[in-house]
């Protein structure tokens, strides 16, 4: 329960630190942190408006699966994994959930 709590801080941490980012591009676009806390769900979304358009979309989404950390979605360039070890998840903790099923092991192999 100890890494849970550790793990769900860090993700809020990053979270919170790319939802300050503003665009300049884009000045009726928010960013919100959502987070199922007991569900262990936690996404950075981007809604608004933009020239007429409805924009929404998530930045992130991780959860929280078995003790690990699910990278489910990245639309940036940042390497999140980094960012998150940095925030104190273990490496060998964090799987993309981008790769398919058939490789995870062998992306869970390449991260230990």
């Amino acid at each position: 329960m100890e890494k849970m709590k550790k793990y769900q801080s860090a993700i809020l941490k990053v979270l919170k630190e790319y939802a300050a980012i503003k665009s300049p591009f884009m000045p009726g676009v928010e960013n919100k942190v959502v987070a199922d806390t007991a569900n262990h769900h936690y996404q950075l979304v981007r809604m608004g408006w933009h020239q007429d358009k409805h924009v929404y979309y998530p930045v992130f989404h991780f959860d929280i699966i078995n003790g690990k950390v699910w990278v489910q979605e990245n639309r940036t360039d940042a390497k999140i994994d980094e960012e998150l070890v940095a925030a104190g998840v273990a490496a060998v903790d964090i799987v993309s959930g981008m790769s398919q099923p058939n490789l995870q092991g062998k992306v869970e192999a390449v991260a230990a």
